[in-house]
């Protein structure tokens, strides 16, 4: 662990703390526990230590609608996965979203009716609205759709969908009934989709005509045609009309056409039944609720299963505690629905959020168009990529000239490390005033190991704090969580013996979850001003009082950790001393097996019309020296037209080091733009000293 006496680069005001939602919540645990804590530090040492404790007053505090055995929270096993969270507990998922406690269902309360759910844009200029209660509505017609075709509780529902309302809506209506949603975006290739969908075989699959993208049309409807028949439990395949054609307009082409094994309808014909009452199914704890999907880009997609309960406790306890949402925000992430923030994103609709949508480009119709949506829809919180941010950067965007951002408190970003450059462009650029949250966590939990907390500072380069019952730590640099926490999945579909699970996260480090990121964590100190006040039920922690924050510093990917003459580097290291430079827009870099060790290479993605000569080779290698070490410098830096990413924008430093290798990578389908793998192939440079 590293000793930091750094200055933050941005400190919360009081006011701010004292309006906080961990506030709420620290006042909830001295009325009703007991308890008392100075420092974040105190809290979370208290979150890890008192497991059941902690989970249950979660529950307490945000009143979910369900029946839960306080009496049973949590029943621990000698195996890390087998112990079991609120057995005999009972809830449903759509129920929690679409009747918030903090809003009201009375019909003659019509500030209540008209309050926003959902605002959905597109980058084709389309713009549309959903109140709360229209939204229940849209729900309770497809809900019952489903349930004449047949849908029942642990059927599988699918959606290749842009993120729009439609896809909500389905997958509200979806888990209203019990049944388990999954969904990969449209720009998804035609194995990509089967390799996930034909595992876990849909009974009904919602899909769009087609999806817009930098100002391109792109007609999807033969590869959907072409994916319905490869499923043979599918009963029906709904269309969406997302892409307007003059087709569109004739529900002929659409309604009651005979695949192989289903027939075909439009969205409006499916839900124009009768809208009966909407009912909510009660299901276990830890019953299915979601199937999300590893990258798949070493192999077949592992389908993850996540719970009923342990995706809405972790989600709320993140969204409300760490991110400080309520009913006044308006809460936006740049995601497709195939990327575990849309899911993380949806549950905002919780505490009665308005969510706001986005289809299509960052930077179409014009570059600054994200920052434009943030300022007309009065967006107080805003997420993207770290990616996202960087190239904001190189693109010399200024947003903060262009618009006031008046309603922006919040900037959170994830998809891989945010470098020290983009929080100091943040704070320069777009908005001084403002909490930047760096948070990260995965597919596989769902959720977060490490967030944001509106009430602590922003240390440059470093994620805030880790997450309130996550029991996170680093061995040998390896992110790790020593406890078992409700968002763990519930195991792999098709896995009834828990193998694949097993060896996806506890082959490196018995009992333990290991995450697969390489990191450390950074101590900072604080002179205590208070008076600390700890109740008896946790004199037994270990405490250092001076420690106010703990943070954490990422560096890449554990398993593309680069190991030259022995000494591990993080990846993300070298990308962010590359990436300073204005020339260098992208960068990947791999190790390569090279006379019994390993040599450091370096692909750069250029700038247009730079060309990689020797001076600037030179200037990437002193940039890299001087500001980490000798071992850091690549051996061979070579100029690239692309760099490989999955769909959710993520470099793929292990399908490189494979193409690199001679191995070849049998899953390109997972790719956005599979095609830049074939640079990597057969290098002459590579081939000598």
């Amino acid at each position: 662990m590293t000793v930091q006496f750094t200055v933050p680069i941005w400190t919360p005001s009081q006011a701010r703390i004292d309006g906080s939602n961990i506030n709420r919540y620290l006042h909830f645990l001295r009325d009703e526990y007991s308890l008392t804590f100075v420092h974040y530090q105190q809290l979370h040492q208290w979150s890890i230590d008192n497991t059941a404790l902690f989970w249950g007053s979660i529950v307490t505090f945000f009143k979910f609608k369900g029946h839960f055995d306080l009496n049973r929270i949590f029943i621990q096993d000698d195996c890390f996965y087998r112990c079991q969270w609120f057995p005999g507990s009972t809830l449903n998922f759509a129920e929690n979203l679409l009747f918030p406690n903090n809003i009201s269902t009375n019909k003659n309360e019509k500030s209540n009716q008209d309050k926003l759910a959902i605002i959905s844009r597109g980058e084709d200029g389309r713009r549309t609205e959903l109140s709360y209660n229209e939204l229940r509505n849209e729900v309770t017609r497809v809900a019952g759709a489903m349930r004449e075709l047949g849908v029942v509780k642990g059927d599988r529902v699918a959606g290749l969908l842009p993120n729009s309302s439609e896809a909500i809506i389905a997958m509200l209506a979806t888990s209203s009934i019990g049944a388990i949603w999954s969904s990969c975006s449209p720009d998804f290739g035609h194995q990509g989709v089967l390799d996930r969908f034909h595992q876990i075989q849909p009974k009904l699959l919602f899909a769009c005509n087609g999806y817009q993208y930098a100002g391109k049309q792109i007609n999807i409807m033969d590869k959907v045609t072409a994916i319905a028949n490869k499923l043979q439990d599918l009963r029906k395949l709904v269309i969406i009309p997302y892409l307007k054609t003059p087709q569109d307009s004739q529900p002929s082409n659409i309604d009651n056409q005979h695949l192989k094994n289903t027939i075909q309808c439009g969205w409006q014909h499916f839900s124009a039944a009768i809208p009966r009452s909407l009912t909510f199914e009660a299901v276990q704890f830890s019953d299915p609720l979601y199937i999300l999907y590893s990258s798949g880009t070493t192999g077949m997609p592992k389908c993850i299963i996540h719970s009923v309960g342990g995706t809405l406790l972790q989600h709320v306890k993140e969204l409300v505690l760490h991110t400080d949402v309520s009913v006044d925000d308006h809460i936006f992430y740049y995601t497709t629905c195939g990327w575990m923030m849309w899911n993380w994103l949806v549950s905002s609709l919780s505490q009665g959020a308005t969510l706001v949508l986005f289809d299509g480009s960052p930077f179409y119709p014009h570059q600054q168009i994200l920052f434009e949506l943030a300022d007309t829809e009065k967006v107080s919180i805003f997420g993207a990529s770290a990616k996202y941010f960087s190239a904001c950067d190189k693109a010399l965007l200024r947003p903060q000239q262009d618009y006031s951002l008046n309603h922006l408190n919040t900037i959170l970003s994830t998809g891989s490390t945010l470098t020290h450059e983009s929080y100091d462009y943040i704070y320069q650029h777009i908005k001084k005033d403002i909490c930047v949250s760096s948070i990260s966590g995965g597919t596989d939990i769902i959720s977060c190991f490490m967030l944001g907390m509106s009430t602590l500072p922003v240390y440059r380069g470093e994620l805030q704090c880790l997450g309130l019952g996550m029991d996170v730590d680093f061995i040998k640099g390896e992110l790790v969580c020593r406890q078992p926490f409700p968002s763990m999945p519930t195991g792999f579909w098709q896995d009834p013996y828990k193998l694949k699970y097993h060896n996806a996260y506890f082959t490196r480090f018995d009992n333990i979850w290991a995450q697969g990121d390489y990191g450390e964590l950074i101590k900072h100190y604080v002179e205590p001003t208070d008076k600390i006040n700890i109740a008896p039920t946790i004199n037994s922690m270990q405490q250092d009082i001076n420690v106010n924050q703990i943070g954490v510093m990422l560096h890449g990917r554990s398993d593309a950790v680069l190991n030259p003459g022995g000494v591990r580097i993080g990846t993300a290291e070298i990308y962010r001393q590359v990436e300073k430079l204005a020339v260098v827009q992208e960068s990947i870099a791999i190790a390569q097996q090279w006379h019994d060790d390993v040599r450091v290479i370096l692909f750069v993605r250029l700038s247009t019309h730079v060309n990689l000569d020797a001076l600037l080779i030179s200037q990437i290698k002193n940039i890299i020296r001087t500001n980490t070490s000798p071992r850091h410098v690549p051996a061979k830096i070579i100029a690239v037209a692309d760099i490989p990413r999955t769909i959710s924008g993520k470099i793929v430093e292990l399908a490189v080091r494979n193409i690199v290798h001679g191995i070849e990578v049998t899953n390109k389908d997972a790719l956005a733009n599979p095609e830049a793998l074939d640079l990597f192939a057969n290098l002459t440079e590579l081939q000598c000293d």
